[in-house]
């Protein structure tokens, strides 16, 4: 019976996942294609205005479908998984929204360079959640979002607007800001463009084999936990024995890899976006690491960790030997 359940909750936000960004995708079509049939002095108010605001159209219609729109079906389901998934998708639809706008001027080899980038990112990203949560649609919310349900008790209907989807236009337009730049100026391609494809390259490859690390500790330690067993208190393997946060630093660079591109196009102002979400990360990895001490049998072991290991950028561990023979 309880199989059964899981089988239709499964669906039911299968569908429902898919169905969301229907309504911009349709609407930006429409635009396509009333452009494309039309001469542009004959074109509505409406599509002149989308015509002569890209950047703008992208945050309405990220505000309308993704804010206003997740905001009310987390609520009726109790639940604000959906901008966690979307979080690996809304890169893709807005590097080919700024692709085909009819206003974009690129360089074709370095636009298509960027979206085989992007879809590579979120492949390894969507295949990353999914993993995470066994292959279920929607199976629980983001650990962070739960919290700060509790924290805010009878408000969080309104305050989870502003906490959980408002804040995330401003991270992900704010660090997308280099796949609009990539497609609105044209000039030839150049060594820059081949160093920022490899940052973006090696983060997501060290992202990739770092969650993958992490995914195969955690289901040996439920494994044991199934037995009965003892469990192994952290993990200080692979790439994680040289950063408490290796899957972090693969992330990072990736966004990073993409303000290289916007850099070399002289608009050097697109590090901001990134900057802010290198922040915020900082942040969560402070929750992060506070979460892992108030688990009894790992704080121990979390703290000498802690003493011995790089947080973010993967470097050689600090010995704790001079300091035992002091104590």
């Amino acid at each position: 019976m309880a199989s059964t359940l899981n089988s239709k909750k499964n669906l039911r936000n299968a569908v429902v996942a898919l169905l969301a960004p229907l309504p911009s995708i349709f609407f930006y079509v429409s635009f396509l294609r009333h452009y494309s049939s039309a001469d542009a002095d004959s074109l509505s108010p409406l599509w002149t205005w989308c015509y002569h605001h890209p950047l703008l159209l992208a945050n309405i219609l990220f505000f309308l479908n993704v804010n206003l729109l997740f905001w009310i079906v987390g609520h009726l389901q109790s639940s604000h998984w959906m901008i966690d998934l979307y979080w690996t998708a809304i890169p893709v639809l807005l590097v080919h929204y700024f692709a085909t706008h009819p206003l974009a001027e690129l360089n074709a080899w370095r636009s298509r360079l960027v979206i085989l980038l992007t879809w590579v990112w979120s492949v390894r990203l969507t295949h990353s959640y999914f993993r995470r949560e066994k292959w279920q649609w929607g199976a629980r919310e983001d650990w962070r979002f739960s919290d700060m349900r509790l924290q805010y008790g009878k408000n969080w209907w309104w305050a989870s607007f502003f906490a959980i989807y408002l804040s995330q236009q401003v991270f992900l337009m704010g660090i997308c800001l280099p796949l609009y730049v990539v497609h609105s100026k044209d000039t030839q391609l150049n060594i820059w463009d081949i160093v920022a494809a490899l940052v973006c390259l090696t983060g997501v490859t060290i992202a990739y084999f770092a969650d993958t690390q992490l995914h195969n500790f955690v289901s040996r330690n439920e494994n044991l936990k199934h037995l009965g067993k003892a469990l192994v208190p952290n993990l200080d393997e692979g790439l994680w024995r040289y950063s408490r946060h290796p899957n972090y630093f693969g992330e990072q660079l990736w966004w990073w890899g993409l303000v290289i591109f916007a850099w070399n196009l002289d608009y050097r102002w697109c590090f901001i976006g990134a900057l802010v979400n290198s922040l915020c990360l900082g942040y969560v990895t402070i929750l992060v690491e506070e979460r892992m001490l108030k688990q009894e049998y790992r704080a121990e072991a979390y703290k000498e960790y802690q003493k011995t290991t790089s947080v973010w950028v993967p470097w050689f561990k600090k010995s704790l030997a001079g300091k035992e023979k002091e104590t």
